[in-house]
């Protein structure tokens, strides 16, 4: 039988910080658990087709954009199951167990893992708390929290959109998710360069924005201004 999940990591002008992602997915093909990498990129004019041929991981290049990469990757995977990952997020060493359980238990949803930051203090431990919190009470999982998939299950939800912000709830609205008993611990360069709570505040504001109607593009204008 072949390996189920396909992993789909969007990338842009991330080769100098993909290594740790990717080091952390080998246990998962070691243990026949993963079948195929894909990297699906934005255009980068960065060496990461060498960073591609290294770890034997199959390259998509096209135009930029998250939802639009994140889509065209599962467009092209093989695998029954799908994994979305971040490129700047590291799963814990119990992945694979848990991935294997959610296979195995719950199959019509969608999971997600607990978000860490690669930072220590009470202002990085809220903002994850909150984010959990959410998830588990709105079913509202961000992209950096990961979401492993059955492929039929995301095809029937319609897939990742083609939109500049929020793809990643647009999808999750769509799917019943479960959370998965694991870390996803991703970079929290962005807070640390606009501070945690201007950077907490306009993720809120972008997605209320979002919720009452407004249309991503302009929403990705604003998150760009601010």
């Amino acid at each position: 039988m072949s390996a189920p999940i396909s992993i789909i990591l969007p990338t842009l002008n991330a080769a100098d910080g993909i290594g740790p992602c990717i080091a952390a997915l080998v246990p998962g093909v070691v243990e026949g658990l993963v079948r195929e990498l894909i990297i699906a990129d934005g255009g980068s004019r960065d060496g990461i087709e060498l960073v591609a041929e290294a770890a034997g991981a199959r390259l998509l290049i096209g135009a930029p954009g998250r939802g639009g990469q994140l889509r065209r990757g599962a467009e092209a995977a093989q695998g029954e199951w799908l994994l979305f990952l971040h490129a700047d997020t590291v799963l814990s060493a119990d992945w694979v167990s848990v991935a294997r359980r959610h296979l195995r238990e719950a199959p019509e949803a969608a999971g997600w893992f607990r978000l860490e930051f690669d930072e220590p203090g009470a202002a990085a431990a809220w903002t994850a708390g909150w984010a959990v919190w959410r998830s588990r009470m709105l079913g509202l999982p961000y992209g950096d929290q990961g979401l492993l998939v059955r492929r039929d299950v995301y095809r029937a939800a319609g897939g990742y959109p083609e939109q500049p912000l929020m793809e990643d709830v647009a999808l999750a609205r769509r799917l019943r998710t479960r959370e998965l008993a694991a870390t996803a611990r991703t970079s929290a360069e962005r807070y640390r360069r606009e501070g945690w709570l201007r950077r907490g505040w306009r993720n809120l504001g972008t997605l209320a924005l979002w919720y009452v109607g407004a249309y991503p593009a302009r929403l990705a204008r604003r998150y760009a201004r601010s």
